[in-house]
């Protein structure tokens, strides 16, 4: 029971941290911003994925850990690309980012 109750209030923390507003939106203050929009998709649903796999015991807490962790690299790489660009991603940004996220979705469930 008190491992459930841990696993539940680790799964919030970690979802609330990763939703702010609504799917894919959430991370840019540019309204439309299609590359940016893409890989927060592709990010909130790696995040779901390693949730729901969490849950049904198909990812050890170490494992989600390590994916988790992955993917706040790769967000944390995306805001440093922004950064550099007045808040948005170029073509090559994309590619690279949806590159790191297409290795990290293999891991998630190995």
């Amino acid at each position: 029971m008190k491992s459930l109750i841990a696993t539940s209030i680790a799964v919030l923390i970690c979802a609330a941290s990763f939703a702010q507003a609504g799917p894919g939106h959430q991370r840019t203050h540019i309204r439309n911003h299609s590359r940016v929009n893409q890989v927060n998709g592709r990010i909130d649903n790696q995040e779901k994925r390693i949730t729901e796999e969490r849950k049904e015991g198909d990812l050890t807490k170490g494992q989600a850990k390590q994916d988790r962790k992955n993917l706040s690299t790769v967000n944390q790489e995306k805001k440093d690309m922004r950064k550099m660009d007045k808040g948005h991603l170029t073509k090559a940004d994309k590619k690279a980012l949806n590159q790191q996220l297409n290795t990290n979705s293999k891991k998630i469930g190995q």
